[in-house]
């Protein structure tokens, strides 16, 4: 695992050097950069925490674009500075929390996790929240401060009845063009 600062920095611009996706997970894995990495994880986001070991990702986690896990706050360096308070309450420590995802979670891109959070198992975030609080299982949270929104498990069957007709990726693209764009270029 590392924890050097020098290894650090290493981390943070492999982030950037290596252009896919899953070969940034795959480097992540091998190096045991955080706590831990389960498996079948996917880490799509450039971005990592300052702490990297206060990270754990479970089995089957899905982490999108954009992506940020915030594991401490700079409040201490702040208040420590203002005239008195360090006299008055004592020298306030630098704070840093952990962050703890289960299996099956996808987190949605530009969503931000704080720290002292666990998510799921079984879990949504979706695009652009800030998690604040712990997911509990088999939930949807939104918004900003995220809130549930959902089930876990009613999504899926909703998801799966509206594909239900749509092709994949797999079928090849002309039928997934012309499944989209039929209409528009009859017109």
């Amino acid at each position: 695992m590392f924890v050097k600062s020098r290894d650090i920095k290493k981390a943070k611009l492999m982030m950037y050097l290596i252009p896919s996706a899953q070969k940034r997970t795959e480097w992540l894995k091998k190096n045991k950069v955080f706590f831990s990495m389960g498996e079948n994880c996917y880490y799509h986001t450039k971005d990592i925490p300052a702490e990297l070991y206060l990270l754990s990702l479970h089995d089957n986690v899905r982490v999108a674009a954009n992506v940020r896990f915030i594991t401490h706050d700079m409040i201490g360096v702040m208040v420590n500075k203002i005239d008195g308070f360090k006299q008055k309450y004592g020298r306030m420590k630098y704070y840093i929390g952990s962050i703890e995802v289960y299996e099956n979670v996808m987190i949605g891109a530009d969503s931000t996790i704080m720290y002292d959070v666990k998510i799921g198992p079984n879990a949504i975030i979706a695009a652009g929240s800030v998690v604040t609080k712990d997911v509990p299982e088999g939930t949807i949270v939104g918004g900003n401060p995220a809130k549930v929104i959902g089930k876990f498990e009613d999504f899926v069957i909703k998801r799966n009845k509206k594909t239900e007709q749509r092709p994949e990726k797999t079928d090849g693209i002309d039928k997934v063009i012309e499944y989209f764009w039929k209409n528009q270029s009859e017109e």
